[in-house]
């Protein structure tokens, strides 16, 4: 049987990066994800989503992401899903799914995220901008299709 679990998301940290280490010596960092959508409702009304993730990572890239990330940065997230699961207190039985990251990039700059300005794409080294970009369309256009998933 097939099977692929493969998750990449790009966000904004919801909160401080939390690393601490196991009882084994290796880091261990957690953060919240949040991810935004903008669609059209069925009365075309502009709507926005907001989905948080829980994200756990381990050894360096823990390390890493704790020093390098605060609140608010943005972060491209390659990793897979988890499933945990667990008793309360109460004994009822819980769960929760969460992304597991096998590797990660910087989204804006440093700059940018220190003045919580909007990142420029030449500011950041993992984007090339091409010498000439071409205007973007108006949204008064008609062949703008605001509908599309992508």
């Amino acid at each position: 049987m097939a099977s692929l679990n493969k998750v990449l998301l790009i966000g904004n940290l919801t909160r401080d990066p939390d690393v601490k280490m196991m009882t084994n010596g290796r880091p261990v960092c957690n953060f919240g994800l949040a991810l935004n959508r903008s669609y059209k409702d069925a009365e075309g009304n502009r709507k926005d989503e907001t989905t948080f993730v829980d994200v756990e990572c381990f050894g360096p890239r823990a390390e890493a992401v704790g020093r390098f990330f605060t609140k608010g940065r943005s972060i491209f997230v390659e990793g897979r899903l988890k499933l945990d699961q667990w008793e309360s207190k109460e004994g009822e039985k819980r769960s929760a799914i969460r992304v597991v990251l096998d590797n990660f990039e910087f989204v804006d700059s440093r700059q940018d995220s220190q003045t919580n300005q909007p990142s420029s794409p030449a500011a950041s080294p993992e984007i090339s901008v091409p010498a000439e970009t071409p205007e973007k369309p108006k949204a008064s256009d008609p062949d703008l299709d605001e509908d599309v998933p992508f």
